[in-house]
């Protein structure tokens, strides 16, 4: 039986809301993590059962919240005070909180956030070489995004294993639309290639990811480019669109043409170093975990990735590599690390947050 809106003493479904910058994705989750229903709409949610709790997901906690949190008038303002660090993103998710609450009034939310997994980055990993005033007053620090998938393809490569996450030394490769990786020691994050925005770090389908900042210099003074100008540029127009003329890597690797060989060859340059800068921080490597729309779905580039990476002892399962659709071992056996690929599962991460939060307040 589903408890009463308000009722946090036996939360057992959970809506779970992710608000992206051109979609709202919905999942209505059942006590045993099943999915009920993944309604297309806002709209859709009123013919459904009420959930026991709302888990959303927010992109940007700041320094403020660096874990899941009970959503009330005060977090609120708090998530609206945050929205110069995210503008692109942080009003989704606020919006997204909007829009369910008017179809769901009284049912108790949780925000949870893709900023908290990084929160505790040692202060070598957190901290970029700017004036400290400049550090103090606009909070200029790495923050690292994608923590609920991070999150959560660790402790599922724990469960693949049979194995405490806490006792190995994993990369976690979330390879989407968005990219980034993470370094997982003791099941927690020490190092990750998102920084002060999305933008820092890999490749990615629209977005340039890490470019020398004196470039942006130079092209503002001699290209008469306004910030607005590059922001769109960064933002939209770069990444393997700006190298092979589309953003989707499923055409791409189906093209033998200069220009998709070159974006290709370029995507994965950047993601074999950044494994390495990630693996040194760990000192050594257990687990590389590929997750994300690409890292799934793409063997040519999971296997393009570990052909430069034998030295870190990963070894692809040619066959594996290519059979692998859902979670999966495909490292040969005798390799020294294991190379998982996990589905991306933000909303079991999502839901198992809210239910603690909610638990832990009812006691």
């Amino acid at each position: 039986m589903a408890a009463r809106p308000g009722d946090v003493s036996a939360v057992t479904t959970v809506l779970v809301v992710n608000a992206g910058s051109s979609s709202l994705k919905l999942t209505l989750l059942g006590a045993d993590d099943t999915v009920l229903a993944k309604p297309e709409s806002i709209e859709d949610v009123r013919g459904l059962p009420a959930p026991d709790a709302i888990g959303h997901r927010i992109v940007h906690g700041g320094r403020d919240f660096t874990g899941p949190v009970l959503i009330d008038g005060d977090v609120e303002r708090r998530l609206r005070d945050l929205v110069d660090l995210a503008p692109l993103h942080q009003p989704k998710s606020i919006n997204g909180i909007d829009a369910v609450r008017s179809v769901l009034p009284g049912v108790p939310e949780v925000a949870c956030f893709d900023t908290a997994f990084h929160a505790g980055l040692p202060p070598a990993a957190a901290t970029y070489a700017l004036p400290a005033e400049w550090r103090e007053k606009y909070s200029l620090r790495r923050y690292g995004f994608h923590g609920l998938s991070h999150a959560y393809a660790t402790r599922r490569a724990g469960e693949l294993l049979g194995a405490d996450p806490a006792a190995l030394r994993i990369v976690v490769c979330h390879l989407g639309a968005g990219a980034s990786l993470c370094a997982v020691a003791q099941g927690r994050s020490v190092d990750t290639t998102m920084g002060f925005t999305p933008l820092e770090g890999l490749v990615m389908a629209t977005r340039s990811g890490s470019i020398d900042p004196g470039m942006l210099l130079w092209l503002q003074q001699h290209a008469d480019l306004s910030p607005d100008d590059l922001a769109q540029a960064l933002e939209h127009e770069s990444g393997l669109l700006a190298l092979a003329g589309t953003a989707d890597m499923r055409r791409i690797l189906t093209r033998r043409d200069a220009d998709a060989v070159l974006a290709v060859e370029v995507y994965l340059h950047r993601l074999r170093a950044q494994i390495a800068a990630m693996a040194s921080a760990l000192n050594g490597l257990d687990v590389l975990v590929f997750t994300g729309g690409v890292g799934e779905h793409a063997p040519q580039i999971r296997q393009g990735c570990a052909d430069g990476l034998g030295f870190l002892g990963i070894a692809l399962d040619e066959a594996r590599n290519e059979a692998a659709r859902s979670d999966a071992d495909i490292g040969t056996t005798d390799a020294p690390a294991r190379v998982l690929v996990v589905t991306a599962r933000e909303d079991l991460e999502i839901a198992a947050a809210t239910r603690r939060v909610l638990r832990a307040g009812a006691r």
